[in-house]
This record gives structure tokens, C-alpha cells and sequence, in this order.
């Protein structure tokens, strides 16, 4: 049973920062990509960002570029979310995922595992 568990998120003020963490745990959940994703009320999961599971490439979403940060612990199993400027916008449940075998992805149905999310609210 892979077991993925996220921190970090709170309330913050527009144009402040947050730092979101995930760790996995559990037996061997392959060497795939590790991403974060956020669902607000009434819309579909968005891709925010993503990143191989050594750290050596990553990729983040037009909406979020710039801003947000993906990057890896110095263990593989952790992945952290470094977010700055944030706008009402980025309100949301952010979702940590790993990939089996996908070394790299923007597609959900890629990721075999998923934690429960924690919430990020930015107030205006």
C-alpha cells in the first residue's frame, strides 16, 4: 500500500507564499514522475506541476509558471511546492500524485497513486 500525505496549506493573503510538501510511504511505487494538481469548487482537476522522479526535469502549468516551484527532497519519496504571488485564483485542494512507470506527465489517468489533498486559500 502506497501512501501519499500532503502539508503545507493554509490561508494566505494575495501576493503571499505558501510551501506545500509530500511524502510517500509504503512499499516500492516505482521510479515515475511525481506531480501536483489542484481541483477548486465546481471545476476539474488542473495539472499545476510536475517532476521526474530524480529531480533533474521539471515542468509547471502557463497559469502557474513563474510563479510555483516544483522540486525533490533529497530522499525521492518526498516532492515539495514552493508557491509565491499567489492570486484568489490558486484557491483550491492541492493533490499530491506519483507515477508508477511514467517518467513524465500532465495527464491524471498517468498517476497511480494520489493523496487526499490539503487546502490553499488566497484571500484578495
Amino acid at each position: 500500500q502506497v501512501q501519499l500525505v500532503e502539508f503545507g496549506g493554509g490561508l494566505v493573503q494575495a501576493g503571499g507564499s505558501l510551501n506545500l510538501s509530500c511524502v510517500a510511504s509504503g512499499r516500492a511505487f516505482g521510479s515515475g514522475a511525481m506531480g501536483w494538481f489542484r481541483q477548486a469548487p465546481g471545476k476539474e482537476r488542473e495539472f499545476v506541476c510536475v517532476t521526474t522522479r530524480n529531480g533533474a526535469s521539471t515542468s509547471c502549468a502557463d497559469s502557474v509558471k513563474g510563479r510555483f516551484t516544483i522540486s525533490r527532497g533529497s530522499a525521492e519519496n518526498t516532492v515539495y511546492l514552493q508557491m509565491k504571488s499567489l492570486k484568489p485564483e490558486d484557491t483550491a485542494v492541492y493533490v499530491c500524485a506519483a507515477s508508477f512507470g511514467v517518467t513524465m506527465s500532465r495527464l491524471p489517468w498517468e498517476y497511480s497513486y494520489w493523496g487526499q489533498g490539503t487546502q490553499v486559500t488566497v484571500s484578495s
